[in-house]
């Protein structure tokens, strides 16, 4: 599909990762077109389409999550479709992890030898509550032998919080406050791809590469629940081949 992202990321042979636009579906108006969710109101028959199209680049059908903004983690080979979670990790070959979005950062992760592969939803209260820190945990490899792939996301410029959210951050690391800057409203401006880079610093990921995009702003590639509201979902995925 031509309307796929592929990582440009120096992850190990044998790991294989996309990341789905908006375009390339058959959902209507407002979930056009290649709407992943299946909790948005969205016509059931187009979501399953939609996956059913995403299931030709795959090996096999997605462990679908319910999200909940947490910090959960389940193994993707073990975990029944539809567990309350916000990351998933492997070490079996074939089985494929995956995370919805429209603004949260998917952030997806590898080690060097193509042994275990990870995926986390990180929105602001999940990256906040330490999703990814969790996920490191689970997937049981030391951080200098793991790369991650940050997504798309909101951008710093579009993504407007107040205070408190950036005093959660700074309370937990100081150098959070360089991801924020003031907005003339008296909220700031958040940069989730630095506060993920600096989570992601702490635990010795150092090999980190960021999509950077703006879900907001790239109004034709991405759906964006800040921007609309009512809207679908794009998907992040990784697996082992």
């Amino acid at each position: 599909m031509s309307s796929l992202i592929l990582p440009e990321w120096p992850a190990p042979p044998g790991v294989r990762a996309l990341a789905t636009t908006r375009r390339g579906g058959v959902s209507r108006t407002p979930w056009h077109s290649f709407n992943l969710g299946a909790h948005v109101g969205d016509d059931p028959q187009a979501v399953a389409a939609n996956r059913a199209l995403l299931r030709r680049e795959l090996p096999a059908e997605p462990l679908w999550l319910a999200q909940v903004h947490g910090i959960r983690c389940v193994d993707a080979a073990l975990a029944a479709g539809g567990v309350e979670a916000d990351a998933s990790f492997t070490r079996q070959r074939g089985v494929v992890c995956a995370v919805l979005t429209a603004d949260c950062l998917p952030v997806l992760l590898c080690d060097d030898r193509a042994t275990v592969v990870g995926v986390a939803h990180a929105g602001w209260r999940g990256l906040a509550a330490g999703v990814i820190e969790v996920t490191v945990t689970a997937m049981g490899e030391p951080g200098t032998s793991l790369m991650a792939w940050l997504g798309p996301a909101i951008g710093p410029q579009a993504f407007e919080v107040g205070g408190e959210v950036r005093d959660i951050f700074v309370a937990h690391d100081r150098q959070a406050a360089s991801a924020f800057a003031p907005a003339a409203n008296g909220k700031w401006l958040c940069d989730i791809y630095q506060l993920a880079r600096q989570r992601l610093h702490a635990l010795g990921i150092r090999r980190i590469t960021s999509a950077d995009f703006c879900t907001m702003s790239e109004t034709e590639n991405f759906f964006s629940y800040r921007r609309d509201g009512v809207t679908g979902r794009m998907a992040s995925l990784i697996w082992l081949e």
